[in-house]
């Protein structure tokens, strides 16, 4: 069975990181990555559905126009059940603190631990072993 993760970030090149990085995961058919370059881009696919099965989110904080706090604020809303990872090369404290106060269930910093991330997909309801 594969799973969709939603990958938010405004950078460019992190799509093509995130696909090298999960390129036999994306070959066995586990995984199945979407991106967005905004907050409002990810909110559409959202709404239009996202398939196979959504599992997780990750969004960078710090993007132009709906920065990731904000989406996660409103994902919450929509969906309050879908986990959200945020990611930052910036991880001070307020922002940790309101990440988790709105509903992040991880905080990762930049560069992307691509191992721990994978673990830590491996622990999400439902995911694969």
């Amino acid at each position: 069975m594969s799973f969709s993760i939603l990958v938010v970030d405004d950078e460019p090149d992190i799509a093509e990181m995130f696909r090298q990085r999960f390129r036999r995961e994306a070959r066995q058919g586990t995984y199945v990555l979407h991106f967005a370059a905004s907050g409002e881009e990810a909110l559409d696919k959202l709404a239009d559905g996202v398939r196979p099965e959504l599992i997780v989110i990750l969004s960078d904080i710090n993007m132009p126009g709906m920065d990731g706090l904000s989406l996660l604020r409103e994902i919450k809303t929509r969906r309050p059940e879908l986990p959200v990872m945020m990611v930052t090369a910036y991880g001070d404290d307020e922002r940790r603190r309101r990440a988790t106060e709105a509903g992040a269930m991880q905080f990762l910093s930049k560069p992307v631990d691509f191992d721990l991330l994978k673990e830590e997909l491996r622990r999400l309801p439902g995911a694969v072993e």
